[in-house]
């Protein structure tokens, strides 16, 4: 992977996985992204793992935001992980959202989701999550 410049815009992917096709929220998260100065690309409805991280490779983003709100993030989100570390990619923040019971947080968290958040949550409060994260990945 190539050597990431600090001052650059926080380059964010928006993954809309598996067979879900509510995607109201991952737009309202594209354009809060934007509107913070993000560099937003969507991956468009339906996407697989594989396809996640090929983008995520492709375009050298900083960060992944995967919305779900089809009761499989258990399985899904997890994948998204591994498939991005199959690939080698070691430096990309990765959060998940939706309709995500309390009782399952702890184990995406323990599965390499950097932050797991559920409707309701404010845009600034994801928006400075992903920030401080992408920060802190930097210095490493």
């Amino acid at each position: 992977m190539k050597q990431r410049v600090a001052s650059r815009r926080i380059k964010i992917l928006v993954a809309k996985l598996g067979l879900d096709g509510h995607d109201r929220g991952a737009l309202v998260l594209c354009r809060a992204f934007r509107d913070a100065g993000m560099e937003v690309i969507y991956s468009g409805l339906f996407a697989t793992p594989e396809r996640i991280a090929r983008i995520a490779e492709d375009e050298d983003v900083d960060a992944i935001a995967m919305s779900l709100l089809n009761g499989a993030h258990n399985t899904i989100f997890p994948r998204v992980v591994k498939a991005i570390k199959k690939k080698g990619i070691k430096d990309v923040l990765v959060v998940g959202g939706g309709v995500i019971p309390d009782v399952d947080k702890k184990g995406l968290l323990k599965a390499g989701i950097d932050g797991v958040f559920g409707p309701g949550t404010p845009l600034p409060t994801v928006i400075d999550h992903i920030t401080k994260g992408v920060s802190k990945l930097r210095k490493i």
